[in-house]
């Protein structure tokens, strides 16, 4: 069964409350909240404090993704905030030492790939992690189409031992979820395809049955 984990990065900030009990409503397993500095990614998103006031809100696993230069000031920060789990960038400054803390903190540890970096990246710090998230587009906004290259990624991280958690973000539909869930990935990171969603507790059963 795969796992879907809507990214609030696509709901209307308007609406933020009412993004949250679509979320719990729907049957989803998880909260996948981004985190943008501006300087990793070219954007800005959201900080602790929207965090904080959903998870008293939302009985969910929080899944925190921190598109950060720098991590590991923030990792206490977002923990505090109420996230269970932490994904950091294999890229970002400090990120053996974000995921060490990560684990002292007793959150579940992920390391994130951009598309341009190959999976051996993670190579040596592979038996350490929980999840592995591997970006289907370049992070920074939503939207994008899925990069196809990323399926044999994902079938490395398989080939390389990985029997932990691969999640998937970025251009994610139902005419794709299939071949990801084949390809080895377990959770996949829906914002336009679940915030579009006519029924978004049928698209939540579609992606269990994959």
């Amino acid at each position: 069964m795969s796992k879907l984990a809507p990214s609030i990065l696509a709901a209307d900030t308007m609406h933020m409350g009412m993004a949250a009990r679509r979320i719990v409503d729907s049957g989803a397993d998880y909260v996948h909240f981004d985190v943008m500095d501006g300087v990793f990614v070219p954007n800005i998103s959201f900080g602790p404090a929207l965090l904080k006031d959903m998870k008293a809100e939302i009985d969910l696993f929080f899944d925190v993704h921190l598109m950060l230069i720098d991590p590991l000031p923030y990792v206490d920060v977002f923990s505090k905030a109420g996230a269970h789990g932490v994904t950091v960038h294999v890229e970002a400054a400090h990120f053996a030492e974000s995921i060490a803390r990560i684990h002292a903190l007793g959150l579940k540890a992920g390391a994130s790939l951009r598309p341009g970096t190959p999976a051996s990246a993670l190579q040596e710090i592979l038996h350490q992690l929980d999840l592995v998230l591997v970006m289907t587009v370049e992070p920074g906004f939503g939207g994008q189409t899925l990069n196809p290259a990323m399926y044999d990624k994902i079938r490395e991280l398989r080939a390389m031992g990985f029997a932990g958690e691969i999640e998937v973000d970025g251009g994610i539909t139902m005419d794709n979820a299939p071949m990801l869930a084949d390809a080895g990935a377990d959770t996949l990171v829906m914002g336009t395809t679940f915030f579009q969603a006519p029924d978004p507790a049928l698209l939540v059963r579609q992606v269990h049955a994959l």
